[in-house]
């Protein structure tokens, strides 16, 4: 028995021993895992603190900052006199988010049977808003909008700043969102040259879309600012003391150098004889005759560029410097200059001139039958003789012909900042054949837009120097630093003495004596001297790609007054009806320059000239 006792106790001894064994064993594993732990731990610590402690710490800051755009005020546009064409205004849009009213308002009411149920606040916030609005946001507008059953929705037209927080006071769950508006205070007036501007949503900010909007945005559209505040916990709650501004640089006045009184009294004279004449369309514009600057510059038709329901592709072209034409026989002007110039002829020299001419293969006679007439030059150009003219051009020659028209500015853009601008269409002179030169100087062949034309006559009335053509007069910056817009440089295009002759044999045009009549006494005007060129010039017929006999291009270039010119006016008719002729137009506009500017009386009457010898 003691033996057995014996055994058992030497057995609890070995298995003591076994278990001490282990739980070293255990134990010093533990301690192994733990120096490995601390290790790795360490090593991150080190990763962590050295290697990506400036990545951590922007992800850190970029919790807790919350940037704002500060949106920049965009500058306005103004005509020659300081009148606001357009501007920019603050304005609220407002929202709502259904998920939050619903939530809010129907514990509200579950806490509160007294306040409204979720159905009841709706209503009553339409009502509410229909009438703090005026109606300009609707009852049924705010309806549809909250019974929706979408999550947000923004509703109405755009309403003031102070509607809006009222409106958001009387209801928490009706937002406002900051909005820019551009406004167009005179309407239609000079919307061809402005352009439009609009809201965009994805950049917060006005962006010009069309005319000099889009193209004077950077100039318009200033830099917006930034409003950086730090919130703790990245919560809404700004940390006291933390916030920094970059203020926005609003963008920069812009001042153009038309008039806007004649702007719109251009507008509606040429629509009104545009619609009289049942013409297609039609084209304007006045100009310094001593600056180049624009003056007005129209259309016949016009869009609101406020109101998007205005605008059809037609009423926003801009055709004045867009689409050229062929001029007709307001392009004698260059054989009438050269010829003077080159001492070929004088006003006095008297042609006989037959009643058809024959160049290079084509055979081109005068808008009336005769035989052979004695003109004199000055006649040849009031009576629009094309015989007469083409036997004057083909003295000057191909050569002299060609480099004049370059002078005179056709084939290239005014680089006058308008969008879309044409340069035209002059062949090149390696191209030229008989009949080009049979077609050039009477106005086919060729095409200008109405500004270029202008230009032309600008250049005469300016003793010879053209200045190419310019509407922006100007900057204003933020700060009120004005920026006079560069002046052009002047291209000599004839002398003063070669000018001052062919202004004076422009003035036939306009006689109404007898038996030496011009082609257009109605453009003249009591007690002025006027001075002025008809043409009219066959439209291709895109059927055939021949000149139709039945469409014409119509234009007339006039200068106010002859004998101290003030104003050049450039008229394009397209394709108008019955008598073909924009002389009384042309008479029109001149009476209210003249009124509008306070031009003196001519100190006396244009001299009679004999335009055909007896």
């Amino acid at each position: 028995m003691a033996r057995r006792g014996n055994t058992r106790a030497v057995r609890v001894g070995r298995t003591a021993r076994t278990d001490v064994a282990g739980s070293a064993r255990r134990l010093t594993v533990g301690r192994l895992v733990l120096v490995v732990a601390l290790v790795a731990a360490g090593a991150k610590l080190v990763v962590v603190q050295g290697f990506q402690a400036n990545a951590l710490s922007e992800q850190a800051n970029e919790q807790l900052v919350t940037p704002r755009a500060i949106p920049a005020e965009r500058g306005s546009i103004v005509d020659n006199n300081g009148r606001v064409l357009a501007f920019s205004s603050e304005a609220r849009q407002l929202f709502v988010s259904l998920e939050n009213l619903h939530k809010h308002v129907s514990q509200a009411h579950r806490e509160n049977p007294d306040k409204p149920t979720v159905e009841e606040y709706k209503r009553n916030a339409a009502a509410y808003i229909d009438r703090v609005t005026g109606g300009k946001v609707s009852e049924q507008q705010v309806l549809d909008a909250l019974f929706s059953g979408k999550k947000f929705r923004y509703f109405g037209p755009l309403v003031d700043p102070g509607t809006a927080r009222k409106i958001h006071e009387e209801y928490s769950h009706i937002g406002a969102e900051y909005r820019a508006v551009r406004q167009y205070p005179a309407g239609g007036v000079a919307a061809n040259i402005l352009g439009a501007a609009t809201w965009r949503m994805d950049e917060r900010k006005i962006r010009g879309l069309l005319g000099l909007e889009n193209a004077l945005d950077p100039v318009l559209a200033g830099k917006d600012g930034t409003k950086v505040s730090y919130t703790a916990q990245g919560g809404s709650l700004v940390i006291p003391g933390t916030e920094k501004i970059e203020p926005a640089k609003p963008g920069s006045d812009v001042r153009l150098t038309i008039d806007s009184d004649l702007q719109y009294v251009l507008q509606q004279k040429l629509a009104d004889y545009v619609a009289e004449r049942g013409a297609e369309g039609g084209s304007a514009v006045v100009l310094d005759a001593q600056t180049g600057k624009v003056r007005a510059l129209a259309n016949d038709t016009t869009f609101d560029p406020g109101n998007q329901d205005t605008w059809t592709e037609k009423k926003l072209g801009n055709p004045a410097v867009t689409t050229p034409f062929e001029p007709g026989s307001v392009n004698k002007v260059i054989t009438a200059a050269g010829a003077i110039e080159q001492g070929i002829v004088e006003p006095d020299t008297v042609l006989q001139v037959p009643g058809r001419i024959s160049i290079g293969g084509s055979t081109i006679g005068d808008a009336w039958s005769h035989g052979t007439i004695p003109l004199t030059f000055t006649g040849v150009l009031a009576k629009s003789s094309n015989v007469g003219t083409l036997m004057t051009a083909r003295k000057l020659g191909a050569d002299r012909f060609s480099a004049l028209m370059k002078k005179f500015g056709l084939g290239t853009r005014t680089g006058i900042a308008l969008p879309g601008e044409s340069s035209g269409h002059v062949p090149p002179r390696k191209q030229w054949s008989g009949t080009t030169f049979a077609n050039l100087p009477i106005g086919q062949g060729l095409s200008m837009t109405v500004l270029q034309m202008a230009g032309m006559y600008q250049a005469i009335a300016n003793d010879g120097v053209r200045i190419p053509p310019r509407i922006i007069a100007g900057t204003v910056e933020p700060d009120g630093t004005r920026k006079p817009h560069p002046r052009p440089e002047g291209v000599r295009v004839v002398s003063e003495r070669t000018a001052d002759t062919v202004t004076n044999m422009l003035r036939a045009t306009v006689q109404d004596v007898p038996g030496q009549r011009g082609t257009a006494p109605q453009a003249g005007l009591d007690g002025y001297q006027i001075a002025g060129k008809t043409g009219t010039a066959q439209q291709v017929d895109p059927a055939c790609g021949c000149y139709s006999n039945s469409k014409h291009w119509v234009t007339f270039a006039g200068i106010v007054p002859a004998d101290d010119p003030r104003y050049v006016v450039g008229i394009m008719l397209d394709n108008p009806s019955g008598t073909r002729s924009a002389a009384p137009l042309f008479g029109d506009i001149a009476s209210y320059l003249t009124q509008r500017y306070d031009i003196p009386l001519s100190e006396k009457p244009a001299p009679e000239m004999t335009l055909r010898v007896r």
